[in-house]
């Protein structure tokens, strides 16, 4: 008798779990929007691995994957000190900007270096010393993966010009039995899967509060991509904006990127549970317009300006110093600033999605409003 309760129990919580399953898989559709009108805003992916370090395929391979996604550029951050054959492959693929950095073993974790010239010698083994050379050559720095894989040692003086919030390997391998579960959406509906697997990002964007009280750091989503890039590209994007179209030269074009970069003029979106292309942030002071990343004195005029342009349910928050300033259903919002610090916006998807209520659906770069540091 139990052993036929048993036969019978087991189809019935299989047929039960393809039905719940199958039940996410039809109501999951991911946000649409139109594109936006004006501006020069593209779409990327930082932090992509291929063969020349650990990860699963070549260059020409990842390209066409990305080009599939509709990417305007990638950014491979192959393993190395740095890594030379990664920096060799940079150029216009399969009508993508591949463009490439390295990701480095330093004292203190793993650290991204970008657009910097080639050095004599291989980069120090000190955290410190390495970011001083990546500057020297002309180069910024990312701190990878802070509080996951191979975790950043804070406390030093550290001075890097980024950060990442949310990291798509971290989020992935951090919850492998909670992928499992969610098998047959990664056959079916990659996207679906990615974004079940994400966990709040608080104590990397807490981190991150710390860090720009007193200094100018930008935010990153990163993908951290070894494998399944089609699915990955389609996660986590940034979004940069440009003065000028892309170039169709490659110098031009990648220093077009990494100025972006450098300035801060980018937000990060989980483009997988809806398209976030349209969002924008700026500070005001009568007719000037000041973009995200910079940094402004206080000044009696200034307001800041934040549109999300989307017909579906979705909430803003202004953000400065871990603390929620204002919070907002509306898709177009202004607030006056008199006081100094460190202003983000993060937006919450409130309609049908399965983004958990406690994952930002967009975070955005910084407006610093203090004195200029020199």
């Amino acid at each position: 008798m139990k052993r036929r309760r048993i036969l019978w129990a087991v189809p019935a919580v299989l047929g039960a779990y393809l039905l719940w399953i199958g039940f996410h898989l039809a109501r999951f559709k991911p946000y649409r929007v139109e594109p936006a009108a004006g501006g020069q805003e593209i779409e990327g992916v930082y932090h992509v691995h291929s063969a020349f370090s650990d990860g699963r395929a070549g260059v020409e391979s990842i390209a066409k994957a990305a080009a599939r996604a509709g990417l305007q550029f990638i950014i491979l951050t192959d393993h190395g000190n740095p890594n030379r054959p990664s920096l060799d492959s940079q150029g216009w693929k399969s009508g993508v900007l591949v463009l490439a950095g390295s990701e480095l073993s330093v004292s203190r974790g793993h650290l991204v270096a970008l657009d910097f010239r080639l050095p004599d010698r291989p980069f120090a083994q000190n955290a410190e010393d390495s970011m001083r050379s990546v500057r020297r050559l002309g180069g910024f720095t990312v701190i990878a993966h802070p509080f996951s894989k191979v975790r950043w040692n804070f406390g030093g003086p550290e001075d890097p010009a980024g950060i990442e919030i949310i990291n798509g390997d971290t989020e992935v391998r951090r919850r492998v039995g909670k992928s499992l579960f969610w098998f047959p959406a990664l056959l079916v509906s990659p996207r679906l899967a990615l974004i079940k697997m994400l966990e709040s990002p608080a104590r990397n964007l807490a981190k991150w509060d710390e860090l720009t009280s007193s200094r100018r750091v930008y935010g990153y989503f990163s993908a951290d991509a070894h494998m399944l890039y089609g699915s990955l590209f389609n996660f986590l994007r940034l979004h940069l904006f440009l003065k000028q179209p892309l170039s169709s030269d490659f110098e031009t074009a990648r220093a077009q990127v990494f100025e972006a970069l450098r300035s801060g003029k980018f937000y990060n979106a989980v483009d997988a549970a809806g398209q976030a292309r349209g969002f924008r942030f700026w500070a005001a002071i009568r007719d000037r317009r000041i973009p995200m990343g910079r940094t402004l004195p206080p000044a009696e005029s200034l307001t800041l300006e934040i549109r999300a342009p989307y017909n579906f349910l979705k909430e803003i928050r202004l953000m400065a110093g871990g603390r929620t300033l204002l919070s907002s259903s509306l898709s177009s919002v202004s607030y006056p600033v008199s006081s100094p610090g460190a202003y983000r916006v993060e937006v919450y998807l409130k309609g049908r999605t399965p983004l958990a209520e406690d994952i930002p659906w967009i975070v955005s770069n910084p407006i610093f409003v203090r004195e200029e540091r020199p």
